[in-house]
């Protein structure tokens, strides 16, 4: 049975999960972001802790409500890189197909909050999906597809067995990767008639798995993760550092820990985009880029995800991680985990 999605202040309060006191006040947030967020997710969340993680990220708050300068509709850029609908192409070899504005849940730190939801945008229609196809066809450069939304995952079976197949007989097309918070947030819908439609036959699948928190990583969760392992689909992993989340060491090394024990390499970590209202998110650089040294330095080395920023206006993304290298007049040198520098033989050649 599909289970029971809170989509409103008032079942959050019948819930438990917030205070009457903040019914009002939530109620403008739900006018201007759409809430969804589905019980057995909700059963994760401890209504006695104001400050749960799981909680902070799919319980509105009225905070939603100041955007400050800076925070824009479209902080990546989206726009300005579509040239059909449904597409976004950044980079000269990799394309972003929007094919939904709908989630299961919606993240209140959301980059594209302004854009995503059931009555912010419909689902490409045929002929939409038939132009953003024939984009793709037309441009052998185009080696990689991305599928996002929304979430792409909240396809039928049969709707993402028919984008797969499309985007596999583009002969250019090499490798189809899906963005979605579906595995860990509405794993039921990881069946195996799902994972069979998206499996590759002839080009290689991945998925991006989205989770910021260890404790997301339920038993059904991690059955879905390795019922996509098991069809041969490559996992790597996607997460935004925040504030009161996942801005402790131990908090993100227990994160990454959870993503390699269920067969996901660490990918991303992304600095949080500047969309309006999610400011009591965001955590400074300094601190992102300590923590993620210690990752590297007290964890396998497979746990170090690329911390990355996008560059507003759709420029790029860029890696944030502190170098390791420093140029000492004419030499170079090292820095190790025990925090000295340390010379290069040979950093000169031959």
């Amino acid at each position: 049975m599909k289970p029971v999605t809170l989509r409103s202040p008032g079942e959050l309060l019948a819930a438990g999960l917030i205070p009457a006191d903040e019914v009002e006040i939530l109620s403008r947030v739900a006018e201007q972001y759409v809430i969804a967020l589905p019980e057995p997710l909700a059963a994760l969340i401890d209504p006695a802790d104001p400050r749960d993680p799981i909680g902070r990220q799919y319980v509105p708050s009225g905070e939603e409500l100041n955007a400050l300068p800076g925070e824009t509709e479209d902080p990546i850029g989206d726009t300005a890189h579509s040239p059909v609908p449904g597409i976004v192409h950044r980079y000269p070899d990799r394309v972003l197909l929007k094919i939904t504005s709908t989630c299961p849940v919606y993240c209140r730190f959301c980059f594209r909050r302004e854009r995503v939801g059931p009555e912010k945008g419909a689902p490409l229609g045929k002929a939409e999906l038939e132009a953003a196809l024939a984009y793709i066809a037309g441009r052998p450069e185009i080696f990689e597809v991305i599928l996002t939304g929304g979430d792409p995952m909240v396809l039928s079976p049969a709707r993402a067995g028919e984008i797969t197949r499309r985007l596999e007989a583009i002969e250019h097309v090499k490798l189809i990767r899906w963005h979605s918070r579906v595995p860990v947030a509405a794993p039921e819908r990881i069946t195996p008639e799902f994972v069979e439609a998206i499996r590759g036959r002839s080009k290689a699948v991945f998925v991006a798995i989205h989770a910021n928190h260890a404790r997301e990583f339920t038993p059904e969760a991690i059955a879905a993760i390795r019922r996509l392992a098991q069809a041969g689909i490559s996992l790597v992993s996607q997460s935004v550092l925040l504030r009161g989340v996942n801005d402790s060491f131990d908090a993100l090394a227990d994160l990454m820990r959870a993503f390699l024990s269920t067969g996901i390499k660490p990918y991303y970590l992304h600095q949080l985009d500047a969309a309006p209202g999610t400011a009591h998110f965001r955590v400074p650089v300094e601190e992102g880029q300590a923590l993620v040294r210690r990752l590297r330095d007290d964890l396998t080395g497979l746990a170090t995800p690329h911390y990355v920023a996008d560059i507003p206006g759709g420029v790029s993304k860029a890696v944030m991680n502190l170098p390791d290298i420093e140029r000492r007049e004419d030499d170079f040198r090292l820095r190790g985990r025990d925090g000295e520098l340390h010379p290069l033989p040979g950093a000169q050649g031959g």
